[in-house]
């Protein structure tokens, strides 16, 4: 039988957190780009890397689970 690791989110007790987190990646990055390209290098690839943490918590919380 199968492991239906993906399947069954009812017991993910950081799923709330994750989502949160992912979002606030997603708008440091479009935002760390948006820097990159229109603005400075130096300060759009910070932005990204901060963008970069959080998305490393949400995969801790992830493996975590």
């Amino acid at each position: 039988m199968l492991l239906d690791n993906n399947l069954d989110r009812s017991n993910d007790r950081f799923l709330k957190a994750r989502n949160w987190l992912n979002v606030i990646f997603i708008i440091f990055a479009v935002a760390g780009m948006a820097v990159y390209y229109f603005s400075n290098h130096t300060v759009g690839t910070i932005v990204i890397i901060v963008g970069m943490v959080f998305k490393f918590v949400e995969c801790i919380l992830r493996f975590l689970r």
